[in-house]
């Protein structure tokens, strides 16, 4: 995501402060992060963006980078704008995460940046029912018991059993 133009709000002079004037800039990569870390934080939310957005995020944070995958805002000078891509945990009522993701949203980008926001729109592009990593077993599959009705011949490379 490019950053967009910088908002900008004017700052009225603060009474107990006589001639205290300037300007406040809030740009939108500071709206999508504040965003972004309010919707991580509603439970159920598995991760936030689409799977190719996701597999470049992993290679920002490996790197060190800043990155809001899977969030957009736009910001004028009193008012913002917030869409939200997110991946949801298997078994959370898709409609209330969205509905709680939204309320998270508001409220955060309200409190934590002053702008009045207009709408935030909640896309789940996905559900994550624990598939594995590569390389990693399956959680239902490692705990599975071995099964009892084959003959255990021997153990080939890496634990794995060769009947």
């Amino acid at each position: 995501m490019q950053p967009g133009p910088p908002a900008y709000t004017v700052d009225q002079p603060d009474p107990d402060q006589p001639g205290a004037t300037g300007r406040t800039v809030i740009h939108e990569q500071a709206v999508a992060k504040v965003a972004a870390a309010a919707a991580r934080a509603v439970p159920g939310v598995h991760s936030l963006g689409t799977a190719p957005s996701r597999a470049l995020g992993a290679i920002r944070d490996a790197v060190g980078a800043d990155h809001v995958s899977g969030v957009r805002a736009e910001a004028g000078t009193m008012q913002a704008a917030v869409d939200v891509t997110l991946v949801a945990k298997y078994g959370v009522p898709l409609q209330k995460l969205a509905d709680e993701v939204r309320a998270a949203v508001y409220r955060a980008v309200e409190q934590l940046t002053g702008l009045a926001v207009i709408e935030v729109n909640v896309e789940i592009a996905d559900v994550f029912i624990g598939e594995a990593k590569p390389g990693e077993p399956r959680a239902e599959l490692a705990a599975a018991p071995p099964p009892s009705s084959a003959p255990h011949q021997s153990a080939g490379p890496a634990g794995i059993e060769v009947l």
